[in-house]
């Protein structure tokens, strides 16, 4: 459901109850999303890749919260609370971090759990499916780097392998001098 002025927030939820209130929040209309990363799990001697999510205890709802829907949403079942100060002061997520995201689930990259970073030099990939990602290039070996995306509210991050070749430093002039071959 589109909604003018609508922003993301960050939901806190109870240990593994992501789904759970992913799945009330959506069936209550309000427009979710549960980023998920493949991993391989052990049951019954078998090894299996099962989706976990990619920032677990959190789930983001895009919405234009006011008061009713603030109370609505803290109805929910398996939910601590949305992140920020009070219901009128919440702390929303920039959606490039949420684009960002987005695109990194949808071109199935192996993505793995990253330590946050407040240090190390800002890149955009300029070559392939993740092309116009910014992140943080912070590992480097002579062609492959780790490439890290940050969401600054949950201090939580999600690295994947880039090949070194297709990134760039995101400086004014490199967005505009550096094309993929």
């Amino acid at each position: 459901m589109p909604v003018d002025g609508a922003q993301w927030f960050v939901v806190w939820t109870h240990s593994h109850s992501e789904r759970l209130v992913r799945d009330q929040l959506a069936a209550k209309g309000f427009d979710t999303f549960l980023p998920t990363m493949k991993t391989w799990s052990r049951r019954n001697g078998a090894r299996s890749a099962i989706a976990v999510p990619m920032f677990p205890g959190y789930v983001f709802l895009h919405h234009a919260i006011d008061k009713a829907s603030y109370v609505e949403v803290a109805k929910t079942r398996g939910l601590v609370r949305v992140l920020g100060e009070r219901w009128d002061r919440l702390a929303p997520v920039p959606d490039e971090e949420i684009d960002a995201i987005r695109r990194i689930v949808a071109s199935d990259v192996p993505a793995f759990p990253h330590p946050y970073l407040r240090e190390g030099q800002q890149v955009r990939i300029v070559c392939g499916p993740l092309a116009g990602v910014d992140g943080w290039l912070v590992a480097r070996k002579p062609q492959k780097g780790l490439f890290v995306v940050s969401v600054e509210l949950l201090q939580r991050s999600v690295a994947v392998e880039v090949d070194c070749t297709q990134v760039r430093p995101t400086s004014f002039e490199s967005r505009m001098a550096y094309r993929c071959a």
